[in-house]
């Protein structure tokens, strides 16, 4: 599945594609050259080395096999490469429920070259709308779409106050993170026989859009937001 980022938002929509789904190292080999040294500093995944590591970690072993997580290439058509739209990043929707219809933006990277761009608005605001809009207007119609990010990762909690998200609380010691994630890590003195031992963890901020804040003006807002194009 893709995000195609452009001016024409007929093209814009995530879109059920089964030979990207079966072909991940089409975009893989492009995103793991351009990956650079901060790219995973608050995600549990990372880093990777080879398209096939990324390929075997990330997406077979960590997405593929989740049916709560659908995974997308963000390609950013305001700059062509070789006539084709350039690989801005990667995103999911991840921890979704058909039955409680809600979902979450998760494991978001955006390529070095893209960052502080229109891009990241364009795709936050695109997946919004796909997760918030009715069915008739060509959304899924969930009632609550969820931001969950480290609470040191400043830039994150930027992002959902620009879109629009509310932000509700943290969740403390939500996970155990190695020490190689260091920026993003939580230490503290280790208890005696904790089982995890060597291991920090993070604190996690979670900001939410459900469907009232969508119709009561947060779509509106966020087409605005979107109008950035450079």
């Amino acid at each position: 599945m893709l995000i195609q980022q452009g001016m024409d938002k007929n093209f814009c929509f995530p879109i059920p594609d089964a030979l990207e789904n079966s072909r991940p190292s089409k975009h893989a080999e492009a995103l793991v050259q351009a990956f650079d040294e901060n790219t995973w500093n608050y995600l549990s995944y990372g880093p990777f080395t080879s398209t096939e590591q990324f390929v075997e970690q990330f997406w077979e072993k960590g997405m593929r096999v989740n049916p709560a997580t659908t995974s997308f290439t963000i390609l950013d058509k305001t700059s062509p490469v070789n006539g084709e739209p350039a690989i801005a990043g990667l995103v999911s929707y991840i921890n979704s429920s058909d039955q409680d219809a809600c979902t979450e933006i998760g494991f978001v990277v955006i390529l070095p070259k893209f960052q502080r761009t229109h891009v990241t608005s364009n795709m936050v605001g695109l997946l919004m709308h796909y997760a918030l809009d009715l069915p008739e207007k060509g959304g899924l119609g969930l009632r609550r779409l969820q931001w969950v990010c480290n609470t040191k990762n400043a830039p994150s909690l930027k992002v959902a106050e620009r879109m629009g998200f509310r932000f509700e609380g943290v969740l403390r010691w939500a996970r155990v993170l190695p020490p190689s994630k260091a920026i993003g890590y939580k230490a503290a003195p280790e208890r005696k026989g904790d089982p995890r031992s060597g291991k920090g963890g993070r604190d996690s901020a979670y900001s939410s859009c459900c469907w009232d804040d969508w119709e009561g003006g947060v779509r509106d807002w966020v087409d605005k937001v979107m109008t950035r194009t450079k």
